[in-house]
């Protein structure tokens, strides 16, 4: 049984008449009562038996109406959804990004992009290793990555999207959180520093190392955490100051003042498979750089 013949059931229970079915279907009544009349012979039974002028469903024709219903209305449905799927309009998008990147920008672009693709099922990972980020887009766990170091690789594309300032976040009663304008990389020799483990962010490490050698001071560790909520506590209490992107100053953490770092940015990246077909990640990919479009200050060129 095809879903024509279940149309042709459920537009005569609907019509009340092969005569008005045929017309809503565009076939000739001889054509649809010979199908019917086929379906019939098939299933063994009567589907529709005559009253007055009209056709009313038998009671082994109205359990195959509310089948017929259901199942049409799923048929339509798997339709709609591979129309959409082809669209870049639903389906299921897995994204990793660096945490500090959804304080910015990027919470801005998946908002917006559950409000226009509200069938897209986000997928959202956050991670502080660049080396985990890339390789899971090249493994297929992640579709997207936003990250900071994306991995050199032929398989890779990355793009660079959203450059912003790197901060000095100071403990509130520190000397140097008092001071007008942008705190100068010495600055990084004057106060004992709150870092990420460089096993768990090494690019995030060796990023302030290399600030701390072209400022020509050697940089002195107060203490290490795994997470922005602990840096940032650990700053609170004293242990030292922080290097982080500026967007980190949305958490305004009490007992803790940031101050651009003078000369510094750092720079997000789009990153996907080179031969990656799917449609949801081009769409990703179009709102993040629309987003990028409508703020030029802000977005790498």
């Amino acid at each position: 049984m095809n879903l024509r013949l279940l149309e042709y059931v459920v537009a005569i229970c609907e019509e009340g008449s092969i005569s008005a079915a045929a017309r809503r279907l565009h076939l000739t009544q001889p054509t649809l009562s010979r199908q019917v009349h086929e379906l019939e012979r098939r299933l063994g039974t009567p589907l529709f038996e005559r009253e007055g002028r009209g056709m009313v469903p038998t009671p082994a024709g109205r359990a195959l109406v509310a089948r017929a219903t259901t199942v049409l209305a799923e048929a339509r449905a798997a339709l709609d959804d591979v129309r959409l799927a082809a669209e870049g309009l639903a389906g299921r998008l897995t994204v990793t990004f660096a945490g500090s990147g959804i304080n910015g920008p990027l919470g801005g672009a998946l908002g917006r992009l559950r409000r226009e693709m509200p069938r897209v099922e986000l997928r959202l990972v956050e991670s502080f290793n660049d080396a985990e980020m890339s390789g899971g887009v090249l493994d297929g766990r992640f579709d997207i990555a936003v990250q900071r170091l994306p991995a050199r690789d032929p398989r890779l594309v990355a793009r660079s999207w959203w450059r912003e300032p790197l901060s000095l976040f100071l403990p509130a009663a520190h000397p140097l959180a008092h001071e007008a304008g942008a705190a100068p990389l010495t600055a990084l020799g004057q106060v004992p520093l709150v870092v990420w483990p460089r096993e768990v962010s090494p690019h995030s490490y060796d990023e302030i190392i290399a600030l701390c050698d072209h400022a020509g001071v050697t940089p002195r560790i107060g203490a290490e955490g795994r997470s922005v909520q602990t840096v940032l506590a650990l700053v609170a209490a004293g242990f030292g100051a922080a290097v982080m992107s500026d967007s980190h100053r949305a958490l305004r953490r009490v007992g803790v003042r940031a101050r651009p770092l003078e000369g510094t940015s750092t720079t997000l990246h789009m990153v996907w498979r080179a031969k990656d077909a799917n449609p949801l990640v081009e769409r990703f990919r179009s709102v993040l750089a629309t987003l990028a479009t409508s703020d030029p200050a802000r977005p790498v060129h």
